[in-house]
C-alpha cells in the first residue's frame, strides 16, 4: 500500500479529524481514456510524494458519486452539475507549504507532469482555512 505510514489509505474514509488549520483542496477532470492511469498514478506515486513535503500532513481523494438528496419536501439529484469529479484534499500547515521548494519538485516527479496533467481539465485550487 502506497500510503501507509499516513492518515489516509486509498479507499478507506472514516472520520477522521482534521488536524491542521488549512487545507489545500485540488479539483478535476480526466479524460476517459486516462482514468486508470490518472488514479494509479495518483495513488502510487503523486499523492506519497507530495505526503513527504514538510508541512502536508494528510491527504485525501475524492470522486463524485450520484445521488439524490430531499430538500424543502423535493427530490433533488446531486450529479456534480459541472463541478470536477475528483476532488484531493491536503491538509497543510500554512499556505506557505505550497510556496516552498520542496512542494515545487515533488509536484513535478513522477509520472505526474507528462503523462497525467495534460489529459487533465476543468482545474480548480483553493485554500481555505478551518474557522
Amino acid at each position: 500500500m502506497p500510503w501507509q505510514g499516513y492518515n489516509r489509505l486509498p479507499g478507506q474514509g472514516g472520520n477522521i479529524p482534521i488536524a491542521t488549520k488549512y487545507l489545500f483542496i485540488v479539483s478535476m477532470d480526466v479524460a476517459k481514456e486516462k482514468e486508470a492511469l490518472f488514479n494509479e498514478v495518483y495513488d502510487t506515486e503523486h499523492v506519497p510524494l507530495l505526503l513527504k513535503v514538510p508541512g502536508v500532513r494528510a491527504a485525501s481523494r475524492m470522486k463524485t458519486e450520484p445521488a439524490t438528496v430531499t430538500i424543502g419536501g423535493e427530490r433533488k439529484v446531486l450529479d456534480g452539475g459541472g463541478e470536477p469529479r475528483y476532488v484531493a484534499i491536503y491538509e497543510i500547515d500554512s499556505p506557505d507549504v505550497l510556496l516552498s521548494r520542496e512542494w515545487a519538485e515533488a509536484a513535478e516527479k513522477g509520472r505526474w507532469p507528462s503523462e497525467v496533467r495534460p489529459f487533465t481539465s476543468n482545474r480548480r485550487h483553493v485554500v481555505r482555512r478551518m474557522i
